[in-house]
């Protein structure tokens, strides 16, 4: 059996070394490039060594050298990062799966223009049990589109750079879909002083940091005489990098398009 060859851009961060993990410990799967910035001091180190084994591959800043031969790359870095590494994967025709968070508008536009050459998978969050709450929350929505007020709440450890989280914030852009309304215009992030009584059309965020909490979201549905919420709580980063992988394996058998984890999983 041929096996997969992934590239991980990002490798000693907190999700590369989650992926490493995750691809040592593969049957189906190889190491075929770690990448990392080139002021990274863990250039020309051992990959396999952060995750605590040996492996034949040495960490580069040569992105378009290490992505020669690569099945798929897998990108959990910054937004200026991920848009690099995506000019170097059209130009050598290597699908991507994105986690990178913090994306403006015009970047992910990016994403789609490119996903006309590349198979891409771009979703805020890889994790197989987040993606099902994803669906949960839609069909919450739809019976709760009247008289509930809607708020996010999400937990991340304190070096977490963005906030709210693409989590939080794709639970937002589901619900809102779902609704009918543009987040962009309904959403709420935060409150202070006399903000007045609560428009019943917004999606209310909070947004809390600390320690070394791996990642927590409830969305809370609060009507009159009851509250519904749906949470989901990570204990380990290996959630995300088991769907990351899963994803990878799914851009080996379809073609060039814009996926999210819904279409991975068989959602849609």
């Amino acid at each position: 059996m041929n096996k997969i060859k992934i590239a991980i851009a990002g490798c000693s961060g907190r999700m590369g070394k989650a992926l490493l993990e995750g691809i040592l410990q593969s049957d189906d799967l190889t190491l075929h490039a770690a990448l990392e910035h080139t002021s990274s001091p863990q250039l020309g180190k051992n990959a396999g060594e952060l995750a605590g084994s040996a492996c034949g591959v040495r960490i580069t800043d040569d992105v378009e050298d290490a992505l020669q031969g690569a099945n798929v790359l897998i990108d959990f870095t910054r937004p200026e990062g991920t848009m690099h590494h995506l000019g170097v994967c059209i130009k050598l025709g290597v699908p991507m799966v994105i986690g990178t968070t913090g994306l403006s508008a015009q970047q992910k536009a990016q994403l789609g223009a490119a996903a006309q050459h590349i198979g891409i998978v771009f979703a805020p969050n890889m994790s197989v049990g987040v993606n099902l709450t994803f669906k949960l929350l839609e069909m919450a929505s739809k019976v709760l589109s009247h008289g509930y007020d809607i708020e996010i709440i999400e937990a991340h450890h304190r070096h977490k750079v963005d906030a709210p989280s693409g989590t939080a914030l794709g639970m937002g852009e589901v619900i809102a879909k779902t609704l009918g309304r543009d987040l962009a215009k309904c959403a709420v992030y935060g409150r202070e002083g006399v903000t007045g009584e609560r428009d019943p059309s917004t999606i209310g965020f909070a947004t809390v940091r600390g320690g070394d909490i791996v990642g927590d979201h409830t969305v809370l549905f609060a009507g009159i005489g009851e509250r519904i919420e749906i949470t989901h709580k990570a204990s380990s980063r290996a959630t995300f990098a088991l769907g990351a992988l899963r994803a990878a394996r799914f851009l080996q058998v379809n073609a060039a398009g814009m996926y999210d984890m819904q279409d991975v999983l068989g959602l849609k």
